[in-house]
């Protein structure tokens, strides 16, 4: 077993598949091929599911990665010290709903980098593309909620998946809309269901995982006369202003992203919102994933949000 084959897999499975591991390492792709299927061949495991989609981390896999990610680590802290090697590029994925604490994090985490070099990742994607990051190790850590409706389903996943979820903080729902909106301009100071039925309803798109379990917002079975799917939040905030729309969410917005031209406004229903972490079970966070924790915590504080962290 060589270091080296680690760092290939390590890289594979940052990469997400064998063509762009390859490039990255300035390899073709069928040594890189060949030093993952030696490295299967010494241990004895199979480390990838290969299909037509792609490949992903079998459950052996995920667990060699593991300690793979130890072994390089340790090798280069070994190497910086004793040998002044220059530090390695320093690799770090986290996916997230589509929430702006998660970005402000992010940019607190590069801030704070001391790498010369680094090679970061932040995925604002689908709720089952969370789910399948974090299980295959292409993310460190996701960033999703569950409240009463989803949360049998989101702790199913976890545990299938050798997953641990972590609570970051519980909300009360509430509503997303335009300064100008007309709900704004009547002085609301909360709203219900009944007052928003004649506005267009924005929420994010779930791909072939559109089950209601999966939305990024609650109450998803309640029937809307208009509703609109998109897959960014830029395009959310432009239609929630140039349509007077609404989407529900957990009325942390921040205005260094989002700018001042959107508001939340408690939504008068008896749900919490309950926004955590996951990661894998089997390994304890890098450094790099230790950090963008505490920038989470910071963040939210400074959102003068209630934290639940341990």
């Amino acid at each position: 077993m060589k270091l080296q084959q680690l760092r290939y897999m390590i890289a594979v499975v940052q990469s997400g598949s064998f063509n762009q591991a390859a490039k990255r390492l300035f390899i073709s792709q069928s040594s890189l091929s060949s030093a993952i299927k030696e490295l299967e061949n010494e241990t004895g495991i199979e480390l990838f599911i290969r299909t037509n989609k792609g490949i992903s981390l079998t459950t052996d896999g995920a667990e060699f990665l593991g300690y793979a990610r130890q072994v390089v680590e340790q090798t280069e802290l070994l190497e910086q010290r004793y040998l002044n090697k220059k530090p390695a590029r320093q690799l770090f994925s986290v996916s997230t709903q589509h929430y702006a604490f998660s970005v402000d994090a992010f940019v607190s985490l590069i801030r704070k980098t001391d790498a010369d070099e680094y090679d970061f990742a932040l995925r604002e994607t689908k709720t089952h593309e969370i789910f399948e990051d974090v299980k295959t190790q292409r993310s460190e850590i996701g960033i999703l909620y569950k409240y009463s409706y989803n949360e049998k389903v989101v702790d199913k996943f976890v545990k299938e998946n050798h997953l641990k979820f972590s609570p970051l903080f519980e909300a009360k729902p509430h509503v997303f809309v335009s300064t100008k909106h007309p709900l704004v301009k009547q002085a609301k100071v909360s709203v219900n269901m009944e007052e928003l039925k004649e506005y267009p309803y924005l929420l994010f798109d779930q791909g072939e995982f559109n089950s209601f379990y999966f939305s990024e917002e609650i109450l998803s079975t309640v029937a809307r006369k208009k509703s609109l799917h998109v897959s960014d939040r830029a395009t959310l905030f432009n239609l929630l202003i140039g349509l007077n729309g609404y989407t529900i969410s957990t009325g942390v917005i921040g205005t260094d992203l989002n700018g001042t031209d959107i508001v939340a406004l408690p939504l008068n229903v008896e749900e919490t919102i309950c926004v955590g972490w996951i990661s894998s079970a089997n390994r304890q966070l890098s450094r790099l994933g230790k950090l963008y924790i505490e920038e989470l915590q910071k963040v939210l504080e400074a959102y003068d949000v209630v934290t639940l962290f341990e």
